[in-house]
């Protein structure tokens, strides 16, 4: 059992809530939870940590195929320093980080027309979150995201992905406008969600290769980036409302291309 609050493991995990940069340099992130850590993919966990209270959950992922090595049983006041929720549920894993390149996902969608989400520059943890979830239920093929958008394995997005994060395939990219030119070169028709675009979303045919571009939650795509699309869409308002939350546009998006499909 660990009992020290202050030794090599604990401090680890510390780090890897709090840093985006030890996430990367270990090429590892923490899930927490019974049903986060239960989902995760056996040959993607590096380490199990749990307390007596779930020491049923650490013995089905053994069962599952999980190194009997890999759990250690951890005292409840250390747990509790480990953690990063409020209520911790006593469980929590290591799992390795998956990142695609956009040229995988191009080869990822088993013969249908692919259909991707471009993330430019999102600051909340939660609408990342949320996109990627909603990513999955919608048929997405990958989520790609630009070097400054919310880090997707911080423990606020990997909690609202639900799951997703283990199954939705993401790609980071440094230059979104460079990303949309690959793709439009690939046949790819490109969508920026923009408000001063000439189109409304439901004026185009997504049963083809299709990506959408979601831009920052305050200013919105950069010009360059709408100007590299093929095409400038916009969801019409109706009173006072301007815009819509990131999460929901994308949202609206991706399930009209997966409605046009369904019907097709």
């Amino acid at each position: 059992m660990i009992t020290s609050a202050n030794g090599r493991q604990v401090r680890l995990v510390e780090k890897l809530n709090r840093q985006a940069k030890a996430r990367r340099e270990n090429g590892l992130f923490v899930v927490e939870g019974r049903k986060e850590a239960l989902e995760a993919p056996i040959p993607r966990i590096e380490a199990v940590y749990y307390t007596e209270a779930a020491r049923d959950a650490a013995e089905i992922l053994v069962k599952k195929g999980l190194n009997p090595e890999a759990a250690r049983e951890v005292a409840p006041e250390v747990f509790r320093k480990m953690a990063d929720t409020q209520t911790p549920q006593g469980i929590l894993a290591l799992v390795k980080i998956r990142h695609s390149s956009v040229e995988e996902l191009l080869k990822t969608s088993g013969g249908i027309p692919p259909l991707f989400l471009i993330l430019e520059d999102l600051q909340d943890p939660g609408n990342v979150g949320t996109i990627l979830r909603m990513s999955e239920a919608a048929g997405v093929t990958g989520v790609i995201v630009s070097r400054n958008t919310a880090d997707i394995y911080s423990p606020k997005t990997v909690r609202a992905t639900m799951g997703a994060i283990y199954r939705v395939r993401t790609a980071e990219t440094e230059d979104v406008a460079a990303t949309l030119r690959e793709l439009n070169q690939n046949g790819v028709q490109t969508c920026a969600a923009w408000l001063p675009g000439s189109l409304s979303y439901t004026e185009v045919d997504y049963r083809k290769a299709t990506a959408f571009v979601i831009g920052n939650e305050g200013n919105g795509l950069k010009q360059e980036t709408a100007e590299a699309a093929g095409l400038r869409i916009r969801i019409p308002m109706q009173g006072g409302v301007e815009s819509l939350n990131a999460a929901v546009a994308a949202t609206v998006l991706a399930y009209e291309a997966a409605r046009q499909r369904l019907l097709s």
